[in-house]
């Protein structure tokens, strides 16, 4: 088990990233969160196997369609046993 975090700039607010991301995280069993932050950016968790979260790191990258992503910053952290994937506030 792997975990992920990422900050992601660029238009991500109000494009169903969070949703999108969600849905993304379920397909490839990666658990974790996803939020929106003040500044306008999205920060996510992914936890899981290396290569799906590999997978969430690289659909990050790119986001929902009306989503114009300008810069992923990836931190790797510690995994907590997470198990569900959910936005959170």
């Amino acid at each position: 088990m792997v975990r992920r975090r990422v900050l992601v700039s660029g238009t991500v607010q109000g494009v169903f990233f969070r949703d999108s991301c969600r849905r993304a995280a379920a397909d490839a069993g990666v658990a974790g969160w996803v939020r929106n932050l003040p500044d306008g950016r999205v920060e996510a968790v992914f936890e899981g196997e290396p290569a799906a979260v590999e997978h969430m790191l690289a659909w990050v990258r790119q986001g929902p369609s009306r989503a114009v992503v300008t810069g992923v910053e990836v931190v790797e952290e510690a995994p907590e046993g997470l198990l569900v994937f959910a936005i959170t506030a």
